[in-house]
């Protein structure tokens, strides 16, 4: 780790080691209040002889949102006298919030007493942000009973847009899922979705690039609508012109492929900015009511192909003329632009662009001057995954150096990171130190990309330590919130979740590097890169090589199994039995997200698999030793036995990833579906090779233990027991 990496963590790390006011007295809230003060040791009873008094409509989503969670979470109806009250009202200025204005009516005051409770907020969200905070309060006590803390809340939040990331590049979320996540998104005090829509979204003006099933302008605006209730906006990610593989991979767009490379549009053709502002255009009406649009310009690499020297000065020429005519439309329409401000923008042209464009990522060194000077505001950016592959890497893992499968030259994965601390000290990392705060931040992004396929559900603790440190970056350190995130999420009933956590991310991350990484037999070679056409274009595959097969008539075997790999299999298998039994026994304690609990259990049952299959092929190669040096009647034996064995494997195989794409599918339709006779669209991007992209349906998963070629191995297996049976 570098110096200056390491002196930021450490500084981080100290200034933010104390534990919360209310965690040290066992209260998770998240995000954590600005201000608390604990009235003594007291605790106050709270149960059904309390008596809601609210000076707020019946149909208020803060009154609703109490009532409804005390229902769902705690089977409790309040129907109490007058001598216990808990209150919810709405005064301006209850609370003093620093900062910008629109930051003024999202304070609140909690006051909790013996016989009352009074839920103050500055406006509607303050007082809906106040009833979240409150139900988190809520500690179950002896016999049953529910208790709260006799304190003074203070509570605002330290920045105005706090983004969460939806990426439906290769899946599709069920509506009820959806509306599922604005629920707990709300909880964690998130005011914005950054919804990339990608072909997920039926465009009216195109719609030919809505993949079959794709939301309708009535569904979004439906779930606009909902959000919207919950103080949350739903903002259109629209990416353009790079990753625009959606659009441009259908024959009618074909002429705008910047030189052919369905991955990027050319600045270069007119009908470039026509098509663009038809999709902005669209995902504006599907938005009603809400404030901002990000066009999303990142890796924008080949802007001036085709119509300017190629070199660094047009493409940035290039890109910031792109931005300012999206900005333009954006504000004709009413809606405020977010962009990747990147390469290929150099600093020079960066006064090019509109002031009021906010800086979706706290920009380069030689940017954060000029921004400064143009009163531009920024985002803190943190990624909750990026190369992994079925979970992130939430927490920090030790990795054996001498362990040969922990790394290699080829490693897509960055070795650093997993000697970093882990996404969660990240994200803290990110927006409370270092060049963040240089900036002049107006909100943060935490992003959940889709490129590796990993399902939402196993970004819910980097989402929530997100919205954490977004509404207060004091507010504890990261394992209080992995903590504190475990309890609120799941429920205080569930036992050894953060354990549960760092085996995923170990069987994940064995996994995914216990295969062999070939020159892809299934892709060609990429258009090319960030540095050009033509430059780093291999593409690679996960496989595994099946044992070579005895040598007739004498049936002559020389071994060949992956000792690393095996031993590897053979250290998770047992993790595996016991992460498994770990995941049921919560199923089973768990009062809130079960259905998280199955999806991780599903992922489980397939790296379970991956082990048992190494140590079977491994088992398999054995067994063609033994009957190289065998009897014949033995020999017959042996060769038999690894013969069913494999079979064996194989269908389990199958069957557990039959189960896992059955269980991703309550929460997501089928990847890759038709819908009313019309079929998905498959076509691969010519520069990216995302590994959940490369097949239409959830079968990339499986991919790498298909690629081995078992049914055929069999086969020719079984024409090496006949000849040595003759």
């Amino acid at each position: 780790m570098h110096v200056e990496v390491f002196a930021a963590v450490l500084f981080v790390t100290q200034a933010s080691w104390a534990v919360t006011p209310l965690w040290s007295r066992g209260h998770a809230v998240i995000p954590a209040p600005q201000q608390v003060a604990l009235h003594g040791a007291g605790e106050v009873v709270f149960d059904a002889s309390w008596l809601i008094a609210s000076s707020v409509a019946a149909d208020h989503i803060a009154l609703q949102s109490l009532t409804q969670d005390l229902r769902q979470f705690h089977q409790l109806q309040l129907s109490g006298g007058q001598s216990k009250t808990l209150t919810l009202a709405i005064k301006p200025g209850t609370v003093n919030v620093p900062g910008d204005a629109e930051l003024k009516p999202q304070g609140y005051r909690i006051d909790i007493a013996q016989n009352r409770i009074e839920i103050t907020g500055n406006g509607d969200a303050g007082l809906f942000y106040g009833v979240q905070t409150f139900l988190q309060l809520l500690k179950p006590g002896a016999r049953g009973m529910l208790l709260l803390p006799d304190c003074k809340i203070e509570d605002w939040p330290a920045l105005q847009l706090r983004f969460l990331h939806w990426d439906t590049k290769n899946h599709q979320d069920r509506i009820e899922t959806l509306r599922r996540y604005i629920d707990w998104s709300a909880r964690f005090k998130v005011n914005m979705i950054g919804f990339e829509f990608g072909d997920k979204f039926a465009f009216p003006t195109n719609p030919e690039i809505g993949a079959p099933g794709a939301f309708t302008m009535a569904e979004m605006q439906d779930l606009t609508r909902y959000a919207k209730q919950r103080f949350i906006q739903i903002v259109p990610v629209i990416q353009g012109p790079s990753h625009l593989m959606y659009a441009l991979k259908h024959p009618r767009f074909a002429a705008l492929r910047a030189d052919g490379n369905n991955y990027e549009a050319s600045l270069c053709n007119d009908q470039t900015y026509k098509l663009m502002f038809e999709i902005f255009d669209d995902a504006i009406r599907a938005t009603p009511g809400v404030d901002y649009f990000f066009a999303s310009t990142d890796e924008i690499y080949y802007a001036s192909t085709g119509c300017t020297p190629d070199d660094a000065d047009n493409r940035s020429r290039k890109w910031a003329e792109f931005a300012t005519k999206a900005h333009d439309h954006l504000a004709a329409k009413g809606r405020r632009m977010l962009a990747w401000l990147e390469y290929p923008l150099l600093a020079k042209h960066l006064p090019l662009i509109p002031s009021n464009v906010i800086d979706g990522v706290v920009g380069e060194a030689d940017y954060l001057p000029i921004e400064q000077s143009k009163g531009m505001r920024n985002l803190g950016y943190v990624s909750l995954q990026g190369a992994e592959f079925l979970f992130p890497d939430h927490l920090p893992l030790e990795l054996d150096l001498r362990d040969p499968t922990a790394v290699g030259a080829d490693d897509p994965l960055e070795f650093e990171r997993g000697q970093s601390g882990g996404r969660m000290q990240n994200i803290l990392d990110s927006l409370t130190a270092g060049r963040f705060r240089k900036g002049n931040p107006i909100g943060a992004f935490g992003a959940a990309w889709d490129d590796s396929g990993l399902h939402n559900e196993t970004f819910w603790l980097g989402w929530a330590a997100a919205a954490r440190w977004a509404w207060n970056p004091n507010g504890g350190d990261a394992q209080q919130h992995t903590a504190e995130f475990m309890r609120i999420y799941y429920g205080p009933e569930t036992t050894g979740m953060i354990e549960v956590y760092r085996s995923m991310q170990r069987q994940a991350r064995t996994w995914q590097r216990t295969w062999d990484r070939v020159v892809s037999r299934v892709r060609g070679p990429g258009y090319g890169n960030s540095d050009g056409k033509g430059i780093g274009t291999a593409r690679y595959d996960q496989t595994l090589a099946a044992p070579d097969l005895p040598k007739l008539p004498d049936l002559a075997y020389r071994p060949r199994s992956n000792k690393a790999f095996v031993a590897a299999a053979l250290a998770r298998l047992q993790e595996s039995d016991v992460l498994i039994h770990a995941l049921q026994d919560n199923l089973g304690r768990a009062s809130r997200n079960r259905y998280n609990l199955e999806v991780m259990l599903a992922l489980a049952h397939f790296t379970g698999h991956h082990w048992r299959l190494l140590i079977g092929l491994a088992e398999a190669d054995r067994l063609f030793e033994q009957a190289s040096r065998a009897k014949p009647k033995e020999a017959l034996a042996h060769l038999n036995a690894a013969h069913d064995l494999v079979a064996i494997l194989e269908l389990e195989g199958e069957t557990v990833f039959a189960n896992l794409t059955k269980t991703f599918e309550q929460s997501q339709y089928p990847k890759g579906r038709s819908v009313n006779g019309r079929a998905f669209l498959q076509v691969l991007d010519d520069t990216k090779d995302h590994w959940a992209g490369r097949t239409a349906d959830l079968g990339y998963m499986q991919a790498p233990e298909r690629s081995i070629g078992l049914a055929e191995w069999r086969k020719r297996l079984r024409d090496v027991i006949a000849g040595a049976a003759r």
